[in-house]
């Protein structure tokens, strides 16, 4: 395995997936049209394409001139807020051109995916902690999108030899601990990212989305994984997918719950000022809990996380928002 191809390189985590593949010393292209990844985050070392994943030429030209062993799928829009007032654009962005850059993919005989879903495809899980067998039930635009290009992946994968590996992302966050890669957004609704623009100044206080949920504090419960824990995850599901050549759709969570309240006390603790918050509106689409069964991967994989620690990864955080303040 020498050569990737990704998309949406030039977000948050891409291009932490790019930096990793690149200190293993493999080669790394990325397309990436910058509606909503930055360029400053593209490592200098990966080439970069400029392009859109519907414009099937641009594409077409990239996969030819180079001969990819494995294509990383993160491109897409991710906000789900913005999804329930604009089911539409998610729909063009999330299904209709990624189906249109898989084909081009397809035809031009690149035909090993790993795809970036969600774990909100589950929406209210039943369970404590949820697993890749359980049902399957999306609140939000933002999650069927994820889940019908899943599922497109999944017949083209019976018709036309296309092998897989859908990791569904629970709450990713933190930044690489050499700072070369974080979270850059003007418009985030990541928890962490808001809490970390409190603790360095750039925002007075943080809106608390609902705390009537039926949870030990009312407020929602997530799973935050590690983005460099995430990033090993896609290289070692590359390796596999190399190897093995067989398709698979893996949770990316550790498997311990944290409520938002849960997360501010902790930054509480490693911070000299106190994070402000207030309790606002829920907001819609949004789960109570949703925590990994992260058992599948770590079992098939025989992998085990590095940074599985809350504290640790709001310090990256926090260093990644002071660094770019």
């Amino acid at each position: 395995m020498k050569n990737i191809l990704l998309t949406g390189g030039a977000g948050y985590i891409g291009s932490h997936v790019a930096n990793l593949l690149l200190d293993e010393g493999l080669n790394v292209s990325i397309i990436d049209n910058l509606i909503t990844g930055n360029k400053k985050l593209i490592p200098s070392n990966a080439s970069f394409y400029n392009c859109d994943i519907d414009d099937v030429n641009c594409v077409q030209k990239i996969i030819k001139k180079n001969k990819f062993d494995i294509v990383m799928h993160f491109a897409g829009l991710i906000r789900v807020d913005e999804s329930v007032k604009d089911p539409k654009k998610y729909h063009l962005y999330n299904y209709q051109k990624a189906k249109k850059f898989l084909n081009t993919c397809f035809e031009n005989n690149l035909k090993k995916i790993i795809f970036s879903s969600t774990a909100s495809v589950y929406g209210n899980p039943e369970k404590q902690n949820v697993s890749e067998e359980d049902r399957i039930n999306p609140l939000n635009p933002y999650a069927e999108t994820k889940l019908k290009l899943e599922n497109y992946l999944i017949r083209e994968s019976k018709r036309q030899n296309v092998k897989y590996i859908i990791l569904r992302y629970f709450n990713v966050a933190g930044a690489d601990k050499k700072l070369r890669s974080g979270l850059i957004s003007k418009f985030s609704t990541h928890l962490i990212k808001i809490a970390s623009e409190v603790a360095v100044g750039k925002k007075n206080k943080l809106i608390i989305n609902g705390d009537n949920y039926d949870t030990k504090d009312g407020t929602p419960v997530r799973d935050y994984i590690h983005v460099s824990d995430l990033a090993d995850i896609h290289i070692v599901s590359a390796r596999y997918l190399f190897k093995k050549n067989k398709s698979n759709i893996f949770n990316c969570g550790y498997g311990k719950g944290f409520s938002v309240k849960e997360v501010i006390k902790t930054y509480n603790q490693i911070l000299d000022k106190k994070i402000k918050y207030e309790i606002g509106e829920r907001r819609p689409g949004d789960s109570k809990l949703v925590v990994a069964n992260p058992n599948k991967f770590k079992k098939t994989m025989k992998w085990k996380p590095k940074f599985n620690n809350l504290k640790y990864i709001l310090k990256t955080a926090y260093s990644w928002e002071k660094k770019i303040k």
